[in-house]
């Protein structure tokens, strides 16, 4: 068993510290809250979040779903191939050393049938499932995530353990539109809730792509999105209109500079490789190429790929 490694779309996952030995309670961390100052997480007393290879774990005998629609287990092997898994199950330790799904057998199917070698996994050795909820949205109070890692965390609160929307709006300060409009996230197409999870695109950015309904469309905006700079207010008038051409991301220009055809060409070919937004400006003898990037994690995504 190896500890959790960082990721996208972390869910609630972002919310139980890892490498804590599964027999010990979880240890509080430290979050940077919003105003710069450290929020502690709340301990939740015989849990551990863990990577799980998928050969130790076990589906649960009990388990009174017996039909998984095959349709939609591809579909779903379809995102964890390009997102990852958002939602960790959740197992037992059982006494053989293995463990034993509680809930998630359908996320644990599709990894398998995705040729995932790994699941992240909570461990939850207290059979309450009260305390572990409650402590969850507790933690969701205090956590910063991104996004998508709030939509991925409200989600699986209300599919696993039974929490209501009044509940995670109550918890978080939130109203129950937020929640229920943070929700809707989980709608979008697989290679769109990777950039939301990147922080190359907004939330605000991303509510606008839901009245897309074609998830082909949502990504063709999208990249022109990040391609072209384009405000949340531009993309709402663009989905309003449903002015989605199926041509390749223009790179806009913001000032009059000189640039090649060829220089076009690379700009946005680099913005739709690199998922950011790519400037090539072209000078005499010389030139610059400008890349964004949303923080330090995308920074290392980007810059993994362009170490190949």
């Amino acid at each position: 068993m190896s500890a959790r490694r960082g990721g996208l779309g972390r869910g609630l996952g972002a919310l139980i510290p890892a490498a804590a030995p599964a027999t010990s309670p979880v240890v509080s961390r430290e979050t940077p809250a919003i105003d710069g100052s450290a929020a502690e997480l709340v301990a939740i007393p015989g849990v551990t979040l863990a990577e799980l290879n998928l050969n130790e774990v076990d589906a649960n005998p009990g388990q009174p779903r017996t039909n998984f629609d095959d349709d939609a287990l591809a579909e779903l092997a379809d995102s964890i191939r390009e997102v990852g898994v958002l939602q960790p199950i959740v197992v037992r330790p059982l006494s053989s050393g293995r463990y034993q799904i509680v809930m998630g057998e359908r996320r644990y199917r599709a990894s398998k049938l995705a040729g995932q070698t790994t699941v992240p996994a909570i461990i939850r050795a207290t059979a309450d499932d009260n305390l572990l909820r409650d402590a969850l949205l507790e933690n969701l109070h205090r956590a910063q995530l991104n996004p998508l890692e709030e939509a991925a965390a409200y989600r699986q609160l209300l599919d696993d353990f039974g929490a209501t929307h009044e509940q995670l709006a109550q918890r978080v300060g939130k109203s129950r539109a937020h929640v229920s409009n943070t929700l809707r996230l989980m709608n979008l197409s697989a290679k769109v809730q990777h950039r939301v999870a990147a922080g190359v695109l907004s939330a605000g950015h991303a509510r606008a792509l839901l009245g897309l309904e074609d998830s082909d469309a949502q990504d063709r905006l999208a990249a022109r999105i990040v391609a072209e700079g384009l405000s949340v207010r531009a993309v709402e008038e663009i989905v309003a209109m449903q002015d989605v051409p199926d041509d390749a991301p223009r790179v806009r220009r913001t000032k009059p500079r000189t640039e090649s055809a060829a220089a076009g060409h690379v700009a946005a070919a680099l913005a739709e490789r690199l998922d950011t937004r790519v400037r090539v400006d072209v000078g005499r003898g010389k030139g610059k190429i400008t890349i964004e990037f949303g923080g330090e994690d995308d920074l290392e995504r980007i810059a993994a790929l362009l170490q190949g």
